[in-house]
């Protein structure tokens, strides 16, 4: 074995053991009581409290929207993921997007996500995942007891976070964000007028 091959043993048994013990502190943090948000779909009006849709835990995916190759990237992978999840929790994706232009992109990703639009509205100024910012991604667990809603945990998405696993894949490469960005070459019939993700390299 290599002395390169033994350093990244030895880092990926560290990262290990650093995840779990990040797996405990979440599991001990104390939850924050939050309001009763409302957002909307294609059916109309809906509160946070309704999409838990009978279930204790909500798992809340913040997407930046339509204009943000990054977040559908991380979509596409927690979508396969969805039959899982939904098993435990209720699991939702917001973004600012009108319901319309959600339910279209989401269709043309084949996406089954229960879809809600915070209209860039109060939830998403207060609950984002990145402190200062208004549309940051990244994914939220609410629980509730009775009619109370509570946040227990939150993290933001970003290239070689834990939330999308193809980051670590193409590592193994020698490739990162700074060599490599995701497309959506199946995006040409709505690619939007501008980008929101810094990109212009649209494909």
């Amino acid at each position: 074995m290599t002395t390169t091959s033994a350093e990244i043993q030895k880092l990926e048994a560290e990262i290990g053991a650093l995840s779990r013990k990040l797996g405990q502190l979440r599991k001990d943090t104390a939850p924050q009581r939050v309001k009763n948000y409302k957002f909307q779909d294609l059916n109309g009006e809906h509160t946070l409290l309704d999409l838990f849709a009978g279930k204790e835990q909500l798992l809340a995916i913040h997407n930046m929207g339509q204009g943000c190759r990054y977040c559908t990237l991380w979509a596409d992978g927690m979508n396969g993921f969805l039959p899982h999840l939904e098993n435990e929790f209720s699991v939702v994706l917001f973004s600012k997007d009108s319901p319309t232009l959600q339910r279209q992109f989401a269709n043309s990703r084949g996406w089954h996500f229960r879809m809600f639009s915070h209209g860039g509205g109060e939830y998403i100024q207060e609950q984002s995942v990145m402190t200062g910012e208004r549309n940051g991604p990244g994914l939220v667990c609410y629980f509730r007891k009775g009619d109370e809603i509570f946040r227990k945990n939150a993290s933001a998405f970003g290239p070689g976070d834990q939330f999308c696993s193809l980051w670590h894949i193409i590592s193994l490469a020698g490739r990162n964000e700074e060599n490599w960005t995701p497309q959506y070459n199946y995006w040409k019939p709505m690619a939007p007028a501008q980008m929101d993700d810094g990109g212009k390299n649209v494909i």
